[in-house]
């Protein structure tokens, strides 16, 4: 009895173990993108997500004035701080930081260790310490100061300037409108139809029931791509191309085969006796299926609902094909990866922030109605 106890104890903390490794693994891209989204353009590019609460050695540049400038024993002599440039103001606002090496040359900012003398390519000397002060001798007046580059110790900096960029880009505020009237129709409607259909599979007898059922099933593996363009064809056809109700119907057959299996299965495996008692009592079908099946399909419903919403949501290709491609009728996906991730596709701090953006509303649906998931998942697995 004791070996069977500490090996059901030892799979229990092994499932525990395997369990919590999953859901880091789950939720690590998700910090990564909230932590990457809070920080600088130049930060994100030199250091991971993890580092952000680390310095970060950055490369600056800065011109040097020629003034003011003494003459020291037939030799030009200008001196002064890199940090005191005012275009490093935002970076370094005390004046005040820690060089760990300069260069003359934009091909290698950090060529020589800081404290260093090194030759400038016009004639001369230049050394740049530590502490960011600079001396340049040269054996001639210069008119124009050189360039110097340096590498540079930066505290951690987060700014809310990425959501300020996304979220007040120019109509944003329409697409996050646009996106909830394609989310939320193309949800409801196929949830409607896929109830009143899957009621009829499970519970009425009628010919080809079966064939139905194969039909839906069959139909879950045919990727969506295939039906695009027959589907926009039709759709012009009749007169709704590229429009919300075309998309709204879009999404509602490329939904109704998971919709139709899901709740199919749930309902199966409601109690008989239950509906047939109804049918007793004088029920007709819609009553049974409106006072009875829906409130106990709910869990169905929401675990549904949860995937459909997620789907049309994030959904980008639908969107290119069914809607316009005018600024008035652009989804969120579409107005990021056109807007702001055409122009920015370097800019990782802005490629975070859009991406939590358009994720923050998915995440809040899924934590709220996760608690149906696992239910509806299960729908008609045990009986």
């Amino acid at each position: 009895m004791d070996n069977i106890a500490g090996q059901n104890k030892g799979g229990r903390l092994a499932v525990n173990i395997t369990v919590l490794i999953l859901v880091l693994l789950w939720l690590l891209p998700t910090v990564g993108l909230f932590v990457s989204s809070f920080r600088d353009r130049d930060q994100i590019s030199n250091s991971g997500w993890w580092q952000a609460p680390l310095a970060v050695d950055l490369n600056f540049r800065t011109r040097i004035a020629t003034e003011p400038v003494r003459e020291e024993n037939g030799s030009f002599i200008l001196e002064g701080n890199v940090f005191a440039d005012p275009g490093l103001r935002d970076r370094f606002p005390d004046g005040e930081g820690v060089v760990a090496a300069y260069g003359t040359r934009a091909v290698d900012p950090a060529e020589f260790a800081a404290g260093e003398v090194s030759d400038l390519r016009a004639g001369g000397t230049v050394v740049i310490e530590r502490d960011g002060t600079y001396r340049i001798v040269t054996p001639e007046a210069i008119d124009r100061g050189p360039t110097l580059y340096f590498e540079a110790r930066t505290p951690p900096r987060f700014t809310l300037a990425n959501y300020q960029t996304v979220l007040f880009a120019d109509g944003m505020d329409r697409a996050f409108i646009n996106t909830l009237t394609v989310a939320i129709p193309a949800t409801i409607i196929p949830i409607l139809i896929a109830a009143f259909a899957a009621y009829a599979l499970a519970w009425m007898d009628f010919p080809g029931r079966g064939l139905l059922i194969a039909a839906v099933v069959g139909l879950l593996v045919v990727p969506l791509q295939l039906a695009l363009v027959p589907l926009l064809s039709l759709h012009t056809s009749v007169g709704i191309g590229q429009s919300f109700l075309g998309i709204w119907l879009a999404h509602t057959g490329f939904g109704l085969p998971l919709a139709v299996y899901l709740l199919r299965n749930y309902m199966v495996g409601l109690p008989r006796d239950i509906i047939e008692g109804a049918k007793v009592d004088g029920a007709t079908d819609f009553q049974i299926f409106v006072r009875i099946i829906l409130p106990l399909s709910f869990p169905a419903l929401a675990s549904f609902a949860i995937f459909q919403f997620l789907w049309t949501w994030n959904d980008l290709l639908v969107a290119k094909v069914f809607l316009p491609s005018g600024a008035a009728s652009q989804v969120m996906t579409v107005k990021i990866a056109d807007d702001l991730l055409g122009s920015r596709g370097g800019d990782w701090g802005i490629l975070a922030t859009a991406a939590f953006v358009s994720i923050a509303v998915p995440l809040l649906v899924f934590f709220t109605m996760q608690r149906y998931l696992v239910r509806g998942l299960l729908a008609g697995s045990v009986k």
